[in-house]
């Protein structure tokens, strides 16, 4: 399997994302706990074309994301009260781990595939850098969400300068915007 310019493989685990209360402590929890940063923050932003479990929403979220090494991780917190992928984790066992997301070089097959091993697009949407992604419900087989993201060139070069921005990282200039 083919690496990514940061590291990862092609059609491999990219990133592993939490749901949390609070974006701005979580960052400085994982940073201090876990070495994680610069984080790169985007939001709160409402999604742009998203759809739970085949329905529009109006989802308000932030995103950040941080490297430790070559693993992203990602942090999300939902600003409304609307159902979502989020919110039906958050009811079930409070928050924590989310999901696994996989860089797909050809988004439309890879969907087609998750979805022929039995697992339902939960969420569709077009990220705030522009590409698809799919949040597929595998929570029963990997306790959590696949969500395959839409790897284009553009994509690839930002996570690369992301995650270069993690390499020998002061501490200083801890949170970016996206």
């Amino acid at each position: 399997m083919p690496n990514l310019s940061f590291g990862q493989p092609v059609g491999g685990i990219v990133q592993i994302a939490y749901i949390v209360r609070d974006v701005d402590q979580s960052m400085k929890d994982f940073t201090s706990r876990l070495g994680v940063g610069p984080w790169f923050v985007t939001g709160p932003f409402v999604t742009a074309e998203g759809r739970y479990r085949g329905e529009p929403t109006n989802l308000k979220v932030t995103l950040a994301i941080g490297f430790a090494g070559h693993i992203m991780v990602e942090l999300i917190q939902q600003h409304n009260d609307v159902p979502s992928v989020f919110s039906e984790v958050i009811a079930k066992r409070s928050y924590g781990f989310h999901h696994f997301a996989i860089a797909s070089p050809d988004f439309d097959y890879d969907v087609a595939r998750y979805t022929a091993m039995g697992y339902e697009a939960a969420f569709l949407d077009r990220s705030p850098r522009g590409v698809r992604i799919a949040y597929m419900d595998a929570v029963d087989d990997v306790t959590g969400m696949i969500e395959l993201i839409e790897m284009t060139p553009a994509l690839e070069t930002l996570y690369t300068k992301w995650q270069q921005a993690s390499v020998d990282w002061d501490g200083r200039d801890p949170v970016r915007k996206a």
